[in-house]
Formats: structure tokens, sequence, C-alpha cells
């Protein structure tokens, strides 16, 4: 049965709609800026703890990388910032490949990375090899990893250079862009 109150047509949809919205289309959906975290000022430590985060507990993530940073700075003296920015420059891709299907055969493509895609790819890298890392805490294995990445060792970083021999062997199908 026809709920009565429920609009029938498209026509009708555009028809009750205030004037000033817009029908609603498929497509891009703007991006939310992401505020600077208070004690760094930084966008890039805001998404870090918001990559660390879990079952949304943020006040957990943020002790975490915050715990993180004060080991780093008390481990090598350095501005924690400035290994945490070494680190993520070390681990961001450069290249990927993609599946590209053409006549029957699957074709690893090799593309360029997006700025945000290669931001977003470092911190998840980051994240996940730091969770499988053997110290007892989440602050001494992303502590740990931050300053192995700022090394150029680390699992992080070897994930990129994977990624980054990967692309250079399918150089060849370079070509299949698209």
């Amino acid at each position: 049965m026809l709920c009565m109150a429920c609009p029938s047509s498209t026509y009708e949809i555009i028809f009750n709609m205030k004037e000033g919205s817009e029908v609603p289309r498929r497509g891009n959906v703007p991006k939310r800026e992401v505020l600077p975290d208070p004690l760094y000022n930084s966008v890039l430590v805001t998404k870090l703890i918001n990559s660390i985060m879990l079952d949304g507990k943020k006040g957990i993530a943020q002790k975490v990388v915050y715990g993180a940073f004060d080991l780093i700075k008390a481990k090598t003296d350095k501005d924690p910032l400035e290994v945490f920015t070494t680190a993520m420059e070390n681990i961001m891709p450069s290249l990927e490949v993609k599946a590209r299907r053409v006549g029957g055969a699957t074709y690893q493509v090799p593309i360029e990375v997006r700025p945000e895609r290669r931001q977003t790819l470092g911190l998840r890298w980051l994240t996940n090899y730091s969770r499988n890392r053997s110290e007892k805490t989440m602050r001494e294995r992303l502590a740990g990893e931050l300053m192995d990445a700022s090394n150029s060792t680390g699992s992080a970083v070897k994930k990129r250079e994977d990624t980054h021999k990967m692309a250079e062997s399918n150089k060849a199908f370079a070509h299949y862009r698209w």
C-alpha cells in the first residue's frame, strides 16, 4: 500500500522542495576540514590520531600519540614533530599499481599517487605496522615505528619500497593508463 504522505514522483520531490535548495546528486562529497591538534598545531598529527583511534575513543588515541612523541623526545633528543614529518616522507608512496583488465588479461598498471592518497596510505601503513610490532604498549610500538621510519628502516618503509618495486617491474604496462 502506498503512503499518502510520501511523494510518488520525482516531480513532486522537486515541486515540494524549498527554494534555494538543490536536487541531491551523486558525485563528489566535499571534504571536511581537519582541525590541527592543540599540542603541536599540526593537521597531520590530528590525522594520525584519527588513524590510531578505535571505536571512537579519541582521548585514548591522543594519549597514545602524545605518549609516543614523548618517548621519541626522550630517546632521540630531537623534536618529535620533525621525526614524525621525516618518517611520513619516508613512508608515503609516489607510485602504486592498479589492476586494469584489457582483452581478458589483467595488467598491473603503475600510476602516480595523488597527494591526499599518499598521506592516507602513509598513515594507514604506519598505523598497521605499528600495531603488528612486538613492543608491549601501543605508544612504544608507534614510537619505534616512527623512529625506524625516520631512519628509512622499518616495516612501513619496506611496504613503500615493495610498492615502488611493483610499479617499477610493471613499467611496461604504463601505456594502459586511464
